[in-house]
C-alpha cells in the first residue's frame, strides 16, 4: 500500500518538522520562568485544603483542556488519594444553552459562577488570545465575589493579563502551540497538586 502523505513531497515534511520545531519552542518557554506553574499550583493547593473548588473554563479547544483539568482532579493524576473538588463550566449542555438563550453568549461562565462560586474558591479562564468576552466576564464575575482568579492565555495575554491574580501566558501566536502548551502546564500543575496534596 502506497503511503501518500509520507510520500508527497520534501514541503509536507518539513511542515511536520517545522512543527515540532514550534512546538519544541513553546514547551521551552513555559520552561523557561515556571513561577506563574507554581503560583498557579499554590492558590490551588490553599482553595482545595481550605475546602474551596476549582472552576474551570473556555472556548472550543480551551473547553477542552478546562475539562481535562477538571478530569484530572476529580478522578487522579498518577496518585491514589481522595477526589478534588472541580467543576468545568463547559460541560453541562443545559446551563451553557439556556444561558446564551435567555441571557447572552457572553453570560454562559459569569452566570454560573455567580450561582456556583464563593469565596476562597479558584477560578481558572482559558483564552489563547486573552480576548474572549465570555471568559473576561467570567473571572471579572469571579473578583467580585472574591474568587482568586487564574487565567492561562497565549500572545501578549490580551485584557485577562491586567484582569487576574495568576496569569500563566505562553508567549506565542500560534493557537494550537498555545494550547499545547497550556496542557503541558496543566500537567505539571495536577501533579504539584496532587503531590502535596496526597502528602498530607
Amino acid at each position: 500500500m502506497t503511503n501518500h502523505l509520507v510520500n508527497r513531497d520534501e514541503k509536507a515534511r518539513e511542515m511536520v518538522a517545522r512543527q515540532i520545531r514550534e512546538h519544541a519552542a513553546a514547551i521551552e518557554a513555559l520552561g523557561s520562568d515556571p513561577s506563574a506553574i507554581f503560583q498557579v499550583a499554590e492558590v490551588m493547593i490553599r482553595s482545595l485544603e481550605a475546602g474551596g473548588k476549582v472552576l474551570t473554563f473556555g472556548n472550543g479547544g480551551s473547553a477542552s483542556d478546562a475539562q481535562h483539568l477538571v478530569g484530572e482532579l476529580v478522578g487522579r493524576f498518577k496518585l491514589e488519594r481522595r477526589g478534588l473538588a472541580a467543576i468545568a463550566l463547559t460541560s453541562n449542555s443545559t446551563n451553557l444553552t439556556a444561558i446564551g438563550n435567555d441571557f447572552d453568549f457572553r453570560d454562559v461562565f459569569a452566570r454560573q459562577i455567580e450561582a456556583l462560586g464563593k469565596e476562597g474558591d479558584v477560578a481558572i479562564g482559558l483564552s489563547t488570545s486573552g480576548n474572549s468576552p465570555n471568559v473576561i466576564a467570567g473571572l471579572e464575575m469571579a473578583s467580585k465575589l472574591n474568587i482568586i482568579t487564574v487565567a492561562f492565555t497565549g500572545g501578549d495575554g490580551g485584557k485577562l493579563k491586567s484582569l487576574v491574580d495568576v496569569c500563566l501566558n505562553i508567549n506565542a501566536s500560534d493557537t494550537p502551540r498555545i494550547q499545547e502548551a497550556h496542557i503541558t502546564a496543566i500537567h505539571i500543575i495536577c501533579e504539584l497538586v496532587e503531590s502535596e496534596l496526597a502528602s498530607r
